[in-house]
């Protein structure tokens, strides 16, 4: 018999996995509200906000801007019933979609553009003139 010394981070390690493997066996793929994937760019004086949103027409999203706070909605629709045959896949997600990103008060949201080309939607924001990083000059004697 060879003795082994007991790592309980081990055990919780296994554990964690183990209800990973579980959650990923199930189906989650319900018409429930989940997250639009986001990256958040500066790019000099500019605040660039990318959301992936595959598969939406530009009429179904709705971007609001309050309290500092970027919010982006949208909403698939499931295709129709099929009559014939059944999936033997389904990974597209449908539903809600939402995603909320507080933004530096250092943007200014009045003058916010946005476009959305091939499944991406591009909100930019200018900095605030007041904000902008301003180089002081060294005076010498």
């Amino acid at each position: 018999m060879v003795m082994e010394r007991w790592n309980p981070l081990a055990e919780m390690r296994r554990m964690d996995d183990a209800m990973r493997r579980m959650w990923q066996g199930l189906d989650t793929h319900t018409d429930e509200t989940w997250g639009i994937p986001l990256d958040v760019i500066q790019d000099g004086d500019t605040v660039l906000v990318k959301a992936s949103i595959p598969g939406v027409a530009a009429k179904d999203i709705n971007v609001t801007f309050e309290n500092d706070t970027l919010v982006i909605r949208a909403e698939t629709k499931s295709e129709s019933e099929r009559q014939e045959g059944s999936y033997l896949m389904r990974e597209r997600r449908v539903g809600q979609f939402y995603r909320a990103l507080r933004l530096p008060d250092t943007v200014d949201h009045e003058k916010a553009e946005s476009k959305y080309e091939n499944g991406v939607l591009t909100v930019s924001f200018p900095k605030k003139e007041s904000k902008k990083a301003r180089t002081i000059t060294i005076k010498t004697s």
